[in-house]
C-alpha cells in the first residue's frame, strides 16, 4: 500500500464513514492506545477496539471525533499518520486533540496500531462528560 492509498484510506474517517475506513482493519488486529485514560489499552481484535474507543467517543462527542490527517509518512508496510480532532464534547466544550498512530499494513489491511494522543485532555473529557460503563 502506497501513501496514495493511504491517504485514500484515512479520507474515510475525515468523511466520518468509519465502518468504511474499518472495512480495510484486520479482524484481529493488535492495537494498543496509550496512556492512562478511559480509552487506554490493548485491544486485540477491531470489535474490542471499536467497542473501547470510538463506541465510548460517540458517547461524549455527539457529533463524531471529527477527524482530519495531517501528515503520512509511509516506508514499506509501516506509516505514521499525524491526526487531528476538532470536536465539540456533549457538554459544549471544544475536543481539540492530536493523534500520532503508527501503523502496520499487511496485504492493504491494518493489521497492527500503536496510537499516541493527549491523555490528559481525553481524561477530561470523560470526567466533564460522564458515561455509564
Amino acid at each position: 500500500m502506497d501513501k496514495q492509498d493511504m491517504a485514500a484510506l484515512f479520507a474515510h474517517l475525515e468523511q466520518g464513514d468509519g465502518a468504511k475506513f474499518f472495512e480495510h482493519v484486520a479482524d484481529d488486529v493488535d492495537w494498543t492506545v496509550m496512556g492512562t485514560h478511559p480509552l487506554a489499552g490493548r485491544y486485540h481484535s477491531k470489535k474490542d477496539f471499536r467497542a473501547g474507543t470510538f463506541d465510548k467517543l460517540h458517547k461524549v462527542l455527539p457529533a463524531g471525533t471529527q477527524l482530519t490527517v495531517q501528515n503520512i509518512l509511509a516506508d514499506g508496510d509501516w506509516a505514521i499518520v499525524e491526526l487531528r480532532s476538532m470536536a465539540t464534547a456533549r457538554n459544549g466544550r471544544r475536543f481539540d486533540n492530536r493523534y500520532c498512530w503508527l501503523c502496520h499494513f499487511s496485504a492493504g489491511r491494518i493489521v497492527e496500531v500503536r496510537t499516541y494522543l493527549d491523555s490528559w485532555l481525553v481524561g477530561e473529557l470523560f470526567r466533564q462528560n460522564p458515561i455509564d460503563t
